[in-house]
C-alpha cells in the first residue's frame, strides 16, 4: 500500500509506502531516514537488498514527495466544487396517528454532515426522544428523522418545542412545532379524496365530449349522405318528364303507342 497525505493549511506532505505478508506488516519506507524498515526478521534480507538499491529509494521519495502530493492536489481542486457544495434539507413534521410521536424529517441536505436535536423553551432535551440514521437519497443527497413523544404534553404547550437542524457550515434552521404544520395520515387521505374525486369529474368530462364529437362526426355524415342521394335524384328526372311528354303527344295524335298504322 502507497500513497500520500497533503494539508492544504499547513502544506505538510506525508508519504507512505509498505507491503504486508500474511496479514502483517513486512516492510516498510521511513522517508525521515531514507531506508527501508523491517518489523519482522523475515524482512531484513529484503531491507538489505533494497537499501543497497539507492536509485530505487530515490525514485520512491520522489514520488512520494512531489509528483503524488501534485496529483492529490489537482484532483482535490478538480472536485472542490462537488466537495465544498452544500444543500439545504426541506423539513417538515410528520405523525401517523394522534397517539404516535411526531417526528421531526429534514431530506434532501447534502452534505451529511448533520446535526437534529429537539428543544423545548430553548434547550436542549433529551427525554422521550428518538433520533433516526442519516440515510441516503436516489439523488446523492441524504435525509434523517428525530422524533418526540408528547402524549402527556398539552397540546397548547407544542408551541414551546422546536426542532433544530445543524449543517456543516451552514446556519441552523430552527422550526418551531405548530399543530398546523403536522402532516397526518388524515391529510393525506383527504388529499386522496379530492384527487379521486377531481379524477372522476375529469373523466365524465371527457366522455361527454367524446360524444359530442361522435355525434358531430355522425351528423356531418349523415348530411353528406343525404345531399349526395338528392343529386342523383334531380339528375335522374329530366329523363322522366321527357317520357312522359313523349307519350303524352303520341296520344294527341290519336296513335297508340306500340301498334303500327294500317
Amino acid at each position: 500500500m502507497y500513497g500520500c497525505e497533503w494539508d492544504d493549511e499547513t502544506e505538510e506532505v506525508k508519504g507512505y509506502d509498505q507491503f504486508g505478508y500474511d496479514g502483517e506488516d513486512f516492510i516498510t519506507l521511513s522517508l525521515e531516514t531514507k531506508s527501508w524498515v523491517a518489523p519482522t526478521r523475515q524482512a531484513v534480507i529484503t531491507k538489505q537488498k533494497w537499501d543497497s538499491n539507492v536509485a530505487f529509494e530515490r525514485n520512491e521519495e520522489s514520488y512520494l514527495t512531489e509528483i503524488c502530493p501534485e496529483w492529490l492536489q489537482k484532483y482535490v481542486n478538480y472536485g472542490r466544487s462537488s466537495l465544498i457544495k452544500t444543500e439545504l434539507p426541506s423539513v417538515s413534521f410528520l405523525q401517523r396517528t394522534p397517539s404516535s410521536p411526531v417526528s421531526c424529517h429534514a431530506t434532501s441536505f447534502y452534505p451529511d454532515t448533520a446535526e437534529m436535536f429537539w428543544r423545548k423553551d430553548g434547550e436542549e432535551i433529551h427525554d422521550g426522544v428518538e433520533k433516526g440514521e442519516i440515510l441516503s437519497n436516489h439523488d446523492g443527497t441524504f435525509q434523517m428523522s428525530i422524533n418526540i413523544y408528547l402524549e402527556s404534553v398539552p397540546p397548547e404547550d407544542w408551541i414551546k418545542y422546536e426542532c433544530v437542524f445543524l449543517l456543516s457550515g451552514v446556519e441552523r434552521d430552527v422550526i418551531r412545532l405548530e399543530k398546523t404544520r403536522i402532516r397526518t395520515n388524515e391529510s393525506v387521505k383527504n388529499v386522496s379524496t379530492v384527487n379521486c374525486n377531481t379524477m372522476n369529474i375529469l373523466l365524465a368530462v371527457a366522455v361527454i365530449l367524446l360524444c359530442l364529437i361522435g355525434g358531430i362526426i355522425g351528423f356531418i355524415l349523415y348530411k353528406k349522405y343525404t345531399g349526395s342521394q338528392d343529386t342523383r335524384t334531380s339528375s335522374s328526372s329530366p329523363e322522366v318528364s321527357s317520357l312522359n311528354s313523349k307519350s303524352s303527344d303520341d296520344s294527341r295524335d290519336g296513335t297508340p303507342s306500340g301498334k303500327p298504322l294500317l
